[in-house]
Formats: C-alpha cells, structure tokens, sequence
C-alpha cells in the first residue's frame, strides 16, 4: 500500500512540475475600431477612465501628461514635464493621478481633474510601466520584477518574479490590471503577457504580430506599447510609442 501511495505522488508532483514547466498558450487578435493617435506621442503610460485617454509620453524635453479625447486624438488637457525628465507610466488612484520617470527617481502625483501637482513621490532603481488594483500600485523596472507598492509612501510591499514556465520574462514595460490579471508590453516584443499577479506566471500571451505594419512605424523604436481598458464596455485598447493609431482589440480563443 505504501509504495503504490508513494507512486501516486510522485507521479502527480511529477505531472505538476511538468505543467509548472510548459510554456503558455498563445491568443490571436481581431480589431475592432481604431482610433488616431498623435505620432509625437512616445507612449509610456496609458489608460482609460471616464470616456477620456490618459497618456504619459518620454523622451528627455519632450515628456508629457495627456488627457485626450478618442474620437479627434486631440488633447483636452496637457501638462509639460520638467525639460530634464524622461516620463513613464501613469495610472489613476481615486481622484488623483500618479506619473513616474525613468531613471530620476520621481514620481508625481496630481489632482487628476486639473493636473496640478499635489505631492512627489521618491524610489530606488528605474520607472517603466504603472497600474494598480484594489490595494496597491503595481510597476515594472524592465526587469523579470513586478513591484507591489503603498499608494501613500510608494514603498514596495511585495514583488512577484514574471515566468513563462521555466523561463524568465524581462524588459516587462506598460502595464493594465484586467479582470484580475496583470497585463504587460515586453519592450521590443509584439506580444502582450498576461500575469498571475498570485505567482507571476504568465497565464497566455496575446500576440500582435501585424498590427501595425512596418512601414508605418517612425523608427526601430517604434514599438508596442500601451494597453488600456474600459471596464464598462468590456473595451481594449493598444497602442505604440510614436503610433498613428490606437487600435480597439478583442483577444481571440488560445491557439495553442
């Protein structure tokens, strides 16, 4: 009796450190709508709230906040960084507005119905991708690293290391929270991973190959990066950095 219960074990630990090491399925896409997009635009932060695009732009001297309208792709508020600041990634956290940088070490919060600036935020390391859930702020660094952090001190709580199996996912960049999941760009990466935000596995991969052609794009640079999602109509969106468009998608049945 021992050994056959030892064998059943060991054949189920065996089976579940086989899944634990399979790599994760693979969704297509349709498009839905489109919508325009500014090419000056290099996008680091983007999300959707109250019928209105939130954006955070980079470049050094050219970095912005924007709040704009869907169908023009036009601006309804702006607000310029310091010409020394490259930004990042930005989210919403109840009636404020969170934007960090890149490698300055600060992060600002606003009033996010004027854009006036209301407090600033200090960390350790680099400032990619921003979302959130219901308790804390979620970032990326371009590492294999999501942080977990207090809205209120921006101090890490906890961190999850992002895998696809047995194998490890960096340069992980925008960020949106979706129906329970972490969803992330990888830089220089037409796909999008979805994330346990439990574990850091990585749940299946949306793949964008094609959806903006080559040849549309300004430069090498000129890569995926932007997801945001309107919870009410159960709408996603994406975008690029530096994109003529935003592309309205519905991520297709797993293909493998």
């Amino acid at each position: 009796m021992f050994a056959r219960c030892f064998s059943l074990a060991l054949v189920m630990f065996l089976s579940t450190l086989s899944a634990g090491c399979q790599s994760a399925p693979v969704q297509s896409y349709k498009v839905v709508r489109t919508y325009p997009h500014s090419t000056a635009s290099y996008t680091e932060g983007f999300f959707y709230l109250n019928g209105l695009f939130y954006e955070g732009t980079g470049l050094t001297g050219h970095s912005q906040l924007l709040v704009v309208k869907p169908e023009t792709g036009k601006p309804v508020q702006q607000l310029d960084l310091p010409p020394e600041l490259f930004g990042e990634g930005i989210v919403d956290w109840g009636p404020n507005l969170y934007e960090w940088t890149w490698k300055s070490h600060t992060c600002f919060v606003y009033d996010r119905a004027t854009l006036h600036k209301i407090g600033q935020l200090s960390y350790d390391g680099e400032g990619w991708g921003m979302t959130r859930d219901e308790h804390n702020l979620i970032t990326s660094d371009g590492s294999t690293r999501l942080s977990f952090r207090d809205p209120a001190s921006f101090k890490v709580v906890r961190q999850i290391a992002v895998k696809d199996g047995a194998e490890a996912v960096s340069q992980l960049n925008e960020l949106e929270y979706i129906h329970g999941e972490i969803y992330a760009n990888v830089w220089h990466s037409d796909r999008i991973a979805r994330i346990s935000p439990q574990d850091g596995h990585v749940i299946a991969w949306i793949d964008l190959t094609g959806l903006l052609p080559a040849d549309q794009r300004v430069d090498a640079e000129s890569v995926l990066n932007g997801i945001a999602y309107d919870a009410q109509h159960d709408r996603l969106f994406v975008t690029g950095k530096q994109w003529p468009k935003i592309f309205e998608i519905k991520a297709l049945p797993k293909t493998k």
